[in-house]
């Protein structure tokens, strides 16, 4: 049920839409440039890798030494306008039509995070990664690994078609609010580190 809610909506949504992303596109090579797309290996269920499909939002800018700049240096204006109003996550829903990825379960991360989660935390990657989850609805990037953890795992743990239609609806509530998108200093969050001395943790930590 959930898979066939996924393929619904991502398609009608994709046929609405076309003209948004249209004009997103072109926005985003007036004013970053090529590439117009943001491609990134992540992982998916299981932790199996596919290749994220985003907008850019930021620019290639390097300081003297031709080492790139943080990415909160490299976010112009218009960057954060694509991120706080998510249009930047609406080429996502090609990755749900092909089954990488849901609308709605835990954010897909990087690669290189993998090896940092406790076996709690790797419980994430027992469903589909989502364009929106239960944790973006509570905080987004305003809260701590921890907290986003905790809510992944709630979700993994009770997920269902009416808990999905909820988050849809929240997700509406706070892309118009436009509220915790990213955290102080930070282009979204600062990076997962692991759990440093913590006996669940899992070894070769990278």
């Amino acid at each position: 049920m959930k898979r066939l809610f996924d393929l619904i909506v991502a398609g009608a949504a994709l046929l609405a839409l076309w003209p948004l992303l249209l004009l997103v596109a072109l926005a985003v090579r007036v004013r970053l440039g090529s590439p117009v797309f943001f491609r990134q290996v992540r992982p998916g269920l299981h932790g199996k890798p596919f290749e994220i499909v985003k907008f850019r939002t930021m620019r290639d800018s390097t300081g003297p030494d031709g080492t790139p700049l943080p990415d909160c240096d490299r976010l112009p204006p218009f960057g954060r306008f694509l991120r706080s109003t998510s249009l930047d996550e609406l080429p996502e829903l090609i990755n749900v039509l092909r089954g990488e990825m849901s609308l709605v379960g835990p954010r897909p991360l990087l690669m290189a995070y993998l090896d940092r989660y406790s076996p709690r935390q790797a419980r994430r990657h027992e469903v589909r990664p989502g364009i929106t989850g239960w944790a973006q609805v509570n905080g987004r990037n305003a809260i701590s690994w921890d907290e986003k953890f905790e809510y992944d795992i709630w979700y993994v743990d009770n997920q269902s078609l009416a808990l999905d239609l909820k988050i849809l609806w929240l997700t509406l509530g706070s892309v118009f609010k436009a509220d915790d998108v990213c955290q102080p200093g930070h282009a979204t969050m600062e990076e997962f580190m692991g759990n440093g001395d913590n006996p669940d943790n899992k070894e070769g930590r990278s």
